[in-house]
């Protein structure tokens, strides 16, 4: 098959964050599929951005508006976007940038591409126009061809709840018509949370047509020896295994949604306990997280680090006692969650302390840990207590329990199958 994948913050191991669509697409061409990536040329997600003069130079082909880059066998199309910071008009500029020159190829991308599936995947929804345009125009050309619209977040509900913006903002009354579009006119939605069907419903989807497909890991990344852990880091948690301290580890962004700061609380309750918390990654709120951490007296107890290549997280994880999540308090929850790096922890057998109040939750799923609530330090304090306190055969036990649930659940493989049969047996035969 043809599969167009729109996903204007698409990523890859050249460019980092958002992984599933390259991991989804690299399964799909695995198996004999030709996939076409339209993404935007910035990304706030990515740690690195394509450099788009340096393709041309090299000799990268055009099509349309794109530069055309080969990822692993995916032909990414990287459409020119505005750099932004934020949420402000800048990110708008940027999601109109990209949806602009799309909109602009999709006659030439129907008439020289033929998808089958074209699929709608770029967080905020209206990417289904352009998909759908695109879509049309295929079938107008006596070819049959599969719309899809695949949901991350629920947009607008998620910038109204999380994000506190007016349901009669301009932009967010766009977001929900480009919603209500999505569910009306797509041949199948997929999700990657769990507990949507009443919201969908309710905003006119046939859940005839809604399939669950979460998020998952890639297995060749946990195969044979990791690469070695970051001198830095590696160093410091030996010395605070030397010491006789349980180390918590923590590896992701550093954001609000990650609720670290209730972590750091937790640490205080915990500063005459042999603990030790090693947090890694980067974020906008790792700045401030650092001057808490100081002004809580937490030097000796908390330690930040750079964030390390995506191949040394198994590396770390390995040498952590328990590892941390932490959410929020916030009724979008209860739609359910997806995090990639709770599906990490599990993978490398970690014991896990989940902080969370969702309508899902995997710790609890895969006996690997213990949920505590969300925005509570002192139960989160008692909880690493608790986890602390297991003796080893049963850590041993949680921890291959966890990754026995991400092999038979949540490996791409295993998803990109059911990816294309949510689109239907005929397809996914094909």
């Amino acid at each position: 098959m043809n599969i167009l994948y729109l996903n204007h913050y698409a990523g890859s191991p050249l460019h980092g964050m958002e992984y599933r669509p390259y991991y989804l697409a690299r399964e799909w061409v695995h198996a004999g599929h030709c996939v076409r990536m339209l993404a935007g040329s910035y990304s706030h997600v990515r740690a690195r951005q394509p450099d788009l003069p340096a393709l041309q130079a090299a000799g990268a082909t055009r099509s349309g508006h794109a530069t055309v880059q080969d990822i692993d066998g995916i032909a990414y199309h990287w459409y020119a976007t505005p750099p932004y910071a934020g949420n402000g008009l800048g990110r708008v500029r940027n999601i109109w940038a990209f949806l602009r020159q799309a909109w602009a190829d999709a006659p030439r991308i129907a008439r020289e591409f033929r998808p089958d599936v074209v699929i709608a995947s770029s967080t905020y929804p209206m990417d289904i126009w352009v998909a759908r345009r695109i879509a049309r125009l295929t079938r107008r050309a006596g070819h049959p061809c599969t719309l899809v619209f695949e949901v991350h977040d629920l947009w607008p509900l998620s910038p109204i709840e999380l994000g506190g913006m007016s349901p009669g903002h301009p932009f967010i009354r766009l977001c929900q018509a480009a919603e209500n579009a999505a569910y009306r006119d797509a041949d199948v939605v997929v999700s990657m949370l769990p507990k949507v069907a009443g919201h969908m419903q309710a905003h006119g989807l046939d859940l005839r047509r809604l399939h669950i497909v979460p998020n998952g890991i890639t297995l060749d990344e946990w195969q044979g020896e990791p690469p070695p852990l970051r001198g830095d880091i590696a160093r410091h948690v030996a010395a605070q295994k030397a010491a006789g301290r349980t180390v918590v580890g923590y590896a992701g962004s550093h954001g609000t949604p990650n609720a670290l700061d209730v972590m750091l609380q937790a640490a205080t309750l915990l500063r005459d306990a042999p603990f030790s918390f090693v947090l890694v990654g980067d974020g906008h709120e790792k700045a401030a997280l650092r001057q808490q951490a100081e002004a809580l007296g937490l030097a000796d107890t908390v330690a930040f680090f750079d964030p390390i290549p995506k191949a040394q997280i198994p590396a770390f994880l390995a040498q952590v006692d328990i590892a941390y999540i932490g959410w929020q308090r916030v009724p979008i929850y209860r739609f359910g969650i997806a995090p990639n790096k709770l599906m990490d922890y599990m993978m490398a057998r970690c014991v896990v302390l989940h902080s969370v109040e969702a309508g899902n939750d995997p710790v609890a799923e895969a006996g690997c840990g213990l949920t505590v609530p969300p925005a509570d330090p002192p139960a989160i304090a008692q909880g690493l207590r608790q986890l602390a306190a297991i003796d080893p055969a049963t850590r041993a036990r949680m921890g291959e329990s966890g990754r026995a649930h991400v092999l038979a659940h949540h490996t791409y493989p295993v998803l990109a199958r059911r990816f294309l049969e949510a689109c239907g047996a005929s397809l996914a035969k094909s």
